[in-house]
């Protein structure tokens, strides 16, 4: 399988607290994750996108955005959550470089436009510039201007194999907080089996196993996430999901070890 470069994302109910309605960095996990991707071989690390968590998910459900936006209340609570995830972006941001490695915060809704709630345009021009220097540019998901809806959620599941795509990265590391993909939910169903691989052959045997999304992820959850990928790996995109709560799972998956669940075009 391919790996020699890697775009990783790393999970907001990870990094962040998503308990209560407070927005709560786990500075300690954060530090350990960066200090994992920097152990990555030189050069591997292309790219990172981080998930919003509490920055985002519960006050994205308060105010309703991510269905549009219509109120100026509504119009206030898009422009407060996205300083939110700025203020978040900074943190992870500061993280990494601490650990030695050249993060550059990167708002990609200051250049992005939705339709309909997918992502019509992500303009790439800085990216490809920040690539070509060898820095590492740090996405998140966040609100972003919609043109059927006014206001919609750019996630960091769509922009994280973007990313990928826009700096030729062959392969995609998800970090969550459940180790891949399983039959059933593995923490409600004792007897869940874990998926080592799954191809756009083997998904519709699995798919109606996975439940939905959780009541604070406005994202789409484990199926989301895999549905995705999929599309992305009829285009030759390998991607790997994995329980980065796990410590050490990071740096094994960077190395090409086989931990969680890999995504495959066959």
């Amino acid at each position: 399988m391919p790996k020699l470069q890697a775009v990783v994302k790393l999970g907001g109910s990870v990094i962040t607290d998503k308990r209560g309605d407070r927005p709560r960095i786990r500075r300690k996990a954060l530090a350990r994750l960066a200090e994992e991707l920097a152990s990555a071989p030189r050069g591997r690390v292309v790219g990172v996108v981080h998930g919003a968590g509490s920055f985002g998910h519960g006050p994205v459900l308060r105010s309703g955005i991510q269905k549009g936006v219509r109120t100026p209340a509504q119009r206030l609570a898009w422009a407060e959550i996205q300083v939110l995830q700025n203020e978040l972006n900074v943190v992870v941001c500061r993280a990494l470089i601490a650990a030695g490695l050249p993060a550059v915060p990167h708002q990609a809704s200051a250049s992005a436009v939705m339709d309909a709630r997918r992502l019509a345009h992500l303009d790439d021009t800085a990216l490809r510039e920040l690539g070509a220097r060898h820095m590492i540019p740090v996405l998140y998901g966040v609100p972003a201007a919609d043109r059927a809806q006014g206001c919609s959620i750019l996630s960091g599941d769509v922009l994280a194999p973007a990313l990928a795509r826009i700096l030729g990265a062959d392969l995609l590391v998800l970090g969550t907080d459940v180790d891949g993909v399983f039959t059933a939910d593995p923490r409600l169903d004792p007897d869940a089996k874990p998926l080592c691989r799954i191809t756009p052959q083997t998904w519709p045997q699995v798919a109606d196993s996975l439940g939905p999304a959780t009541s604070k992820d406005v994202t789409g959850g484990m199926r989301g996430k895999v549905s995705a990928l999929l599309i992305h790996a009829q285009n030759g995109l390998h991607a790997r999901i994995i329980d980065i709560t796990r410590p050490g799972h990071l740096a094994q998956a960077l190395r090409g070890a086989n931990v969680g669940t890999l995504i495959a075009p066959e």
